[in-house]
């Protein structure tokens, strides 16, 4: 029987551009192309999967910012509901550790509909948000591997920077199909093409090239990792001086246990740290070891810095560039 470990190892990444790309999938794991979706439909409908879909590259096609609020614990839920009621918001966590506790992510075509959905958030909350945009990427959803403790096999290198594109009116539809995910259909790229009204030729190829500049980083399964028994994770952050932080930052990106690793703006005073990294565990006790051998081995064992930990996920989904239907 095939452990699921390694079939959404293998689903994560290289989704193929053909007719029938499940069928294609299926093969490859020993299954049939009905097996396949079938399991796919489960986990979707049970929340362990998010899509099967694209992930763009942050700051491409649209504008992002991780932003954070600090909010009295007795009102959390009730501001992360509203937070979280925010089209262009995306990811938003409560983080303990730091005064700043309630932490998301927007993301938007355009910065002055960004730079809206802050004020409004600013307006409701009493407070005007942490707003810390992206400086530089060091590793960014690359898919999280499961068969290997959640560590990666292979070190990556990191993302050549990709310029932002412009988008025609074909090209935002087929995003905004791509932003919902692709049907768990024989034909999905069939069905792309005519939500889309575009020839599948034009579809695949438009993927394709999307792919090969980089603009999607990656097509396939998107995971929710807490479904698969990673339900710790831990923002960790630094201050580190800026002319040393692109050099630790890709040293702190090969480390096999973090996931996402990124230098964003200092806020000073409020926020003094620039370096930023993910790292999922099962448990806390799994958790402060790699955190130990991190600081150790990249060089941040003197580095002020803060580990903020996830204690409850308000909302979990695709960033929606295309679309920016309410919550």
């Amino acid at each position: 029987m095939l452990d699921e470990r390694t079939l959404y190892d293998t689903l994560q990444h290289g989704f193929p551009l053909q007719p029938r790309p499940y069928q294609a999938l299926a093969e490859g794991l020993g299954l049939c192309e009905h097996t396949l979706l079938s399991l796919l439909a489960r986990d979707l409908g049970a929340g362990r999967i998010s899509r099967v879909g694209a992930v763009f590259a942050p700051n491409v096609i649209g504008v992002s910012t991780l932003a954070a609020l600090s909010v009295p614990t007795a009102q959390l839920d009730r501001v992360a509901a509203r937070v979280s009621a925010c089209a262009p918001v995306s990811h938003n966590y409560a983080r303990s550790g730091h005064a700043y506790n309630l932490w998301f992510v927007a993301g938007a075509r355009e910065r002055s509909t960004l730079d809206g959905a802050l004020a409004a958030i600013a307006e409701m909350a009493g407070q005007v948000p942490l707003d810390l945009p992206m400086a530089r990427e060091y590793h960014i959803d690359l898919g999280f591997a499961l068969g290997t403790g959640g560590r990666r096999r292979r070190p990556r290198r990191p993302a050549a920077p990709v310029p932002p594109v412009t988008l025609d009116a074909d090209d935002w539809r087929l995003v905004a199909a791509l932003e919902a995910g692709l049907p768990l259909t024989p034909r999905p790229f069939h069905d792309l093409a005519t939500r889309t009204r575009l020839p599948m030729p034009r579809v695949l190829e438009r993927i394709a090239q999307w792919s090969a500049q980089g603009v999607i980083r990656r097509l396939g399964v998107v995971l929710r990792h807490g479904r698969f028994g990673y339900g710790h994770n831990a923002m960790c952050v630094w201050d580190v001086p800026d002319a040393r932080v692109d050099a630790i930052g890709l040293r702190l990106a090969r480390q096999p246990r973090v996931t996402l690793c990124y230098r964003r703006e200092r806020r000073l005073p409020a926020w003094p740290f620039n370096l930023f990294a993910m790292i999922h565990a099962r448990d806390a006790r799994d958790l402060q070891p790699a955190l130990d051998h991190i600081r150790a081995t990249v060089g941040l064992d003197q580095a002020p810095g803060a580990v903020l930990v996830g204690t409850r996920c308000y909302k979990q989904r695709g960033t929606r560039y295309a679309t920016q239907e309410a919550a």
